[in-house]
């Protein structure tokens, strides 16, 4: 795979805008367009289930929406991030910590991940020389580039010392938005982000709050509501009418007037769908 130096005038805006301006940039793929929004996914090396599943949850929801997902190179929720961006079909933009050679790269073992980001039209970017190799403090080096490329940072899980947090100050420092997911009191990984989310970074519980927080439209509850009403078919509509207040199955069955299995299939494509979901025996509306 080819390394390419930028040009002065190739280099990403926001990136001419921090305090600290790179010097250089070496380039593996392509620029994803900078009129896309670019959001940055950050988090422990050290995830917890919680943490991968928030993380895929939260960038799958962002697909269709002109939005690149930035991130660093490191085992865990960079990495998570990464691979689901690339599965809805999301660019990425990876900044790893050392150059962008094969013998550099780290970790060795995203290798081949580095491979699928320049195959899916992402890239991967570095102030680095090619050859030189991760140390300590190139890791916080390069945090400000995905800090400064961003227009906000999303922190999934940090400990309460961690250099997710470095990302984070920076964030704030350069102006763009923070957003945190809240965790557990008792998990050590939501330390981090508790603490940030008291000091003022936006909470995050759901992909919605993630777009309103980069300035999307969001379709309001009702007009959501009246468009998946016209969408639906007549048995579905009636289905719909019945469930003004939540009825057990065999009670819903038998108001449908169809053939039990065929009232059973349709039930189950309904709550596929989620228009309809089944708790403690009885099915209500979703």
């Amino acid at each position: 795979m080819e390394i390419r130096k930028l040009s002065k005038d190739k280099f990403p805006k926001a990136l001419l805008e921090i305090p600290q301006p790179p010097e250089d940039l070496w380039i593996i793929g392509d620029l994803p367009d900078q009129d896309l929004i670019y959001l940055c996914v950050v988090g422990s090396r050290k995830f917890t289930s919680y943490g991968k599943e928030v993380c895929e949850k939260l960038v799958a929801g962002l697909k269709g929406y002109p939005i690149a997902i930035v991130s660093g190179f490191a085992m865990g929720i960079d990495t998570i991030a990464h691979k689901k961006a690339m599965e809805v079909g999301l660019k990425t933009l990876v900044f790893p910590g050392s150059g962008l050679s094969k013998e550099a790269m780290y970790p060795k073992t995203n290798v081949q991940l580095m491979e699928e980001v320049v195959r899916n039209g992402g890239c991967l970017i570095s102030e680095f020389e090619p050859d030189f190799k991760a140390t300590q403090w190139s890791f916080p080096m390069r945090n400000r580039l995905m800090a400064g490329i961003s227009k906000a940072v999303l922190v999934i899980e940090a400990e309460e010392k961690s250099g997710t947090l470095i990302t984070a100050r920076l964030t704030t420092e350069y102006n763009r938005d923070l957003l945190a997911v809240p965790g557990s009191i008792y998990s050590p990984n939501s330390k981090g982000t508790n603490r940030l989310i008291r000091q003022g970074a936006t909470p995050i519980t759901c992909v919605e709050d993630v777009l309103e927080a980069l300035g999307f439209e969001l379709e309001k509850d009702e007009d959501k509501q009246m468009k998946l009403f016209a969408d639906l078919s007549p048995e579905e509509k009636k289905v719909i009418e019945l469930l003004r207040e939540p009825i057990e199955r065999d009670e819903l069955v038998r108001a449908m007037k169809m053939q039990i299995s065929a009232a059973n299939s349709l039930l189950s494509v309904m709550e596929i769908k989620g228009l309809i979901k089944e708790e403690l025996g009885e099915i209500r509306l979703a």
